[in-house]
């Protein structure tokens, strides 16, 4: 299966990024390594995140990379990751919708 980023996705992975290159540059190039060894799994297991429980829908899932949530949407043929989520900021539905 195909996994794809949306545009609002690599702009919030990149500022993530950006903030904890700023405190600690060798703890985000670890994050990044997992963030992207997780996506790039969901190619072969979509359905290996949990469902975000703000929504409660099969189709919208997660999964976690602390401090951050990696939400995507499993389509037919395709893995679209649709944000990336500070774990304390208050969850945001029209970042998921559309």
């Amino acid at each position: 299966m195909r996994v794809v980023w949306s545009p609002l996705a690599q702009v919030r992975a990149g500022e993530a990024l950006e903030v904890m290159m700023r405190a600690r540059p060798a703890a985000a190039a670890a994050w990044l390594e997992r963030v992207l060894a997780g996506v790039h799994a969901l190619g072969q297991f979509p359905h290996r995140g949990r469902m975000v429980p703000e929504l409660a829908r099969q189709d919208i899932r997660e999964i976690l990379q602390r401090p951050y949530r990696v939400l995507y949407r499993v389509d037919a043929k395709r893995v679209v990751i649709l944000t990336v989520r500070h774990m304390r900021r208050a969850f945001d539905s029209s970042e998921v919708e559309g």
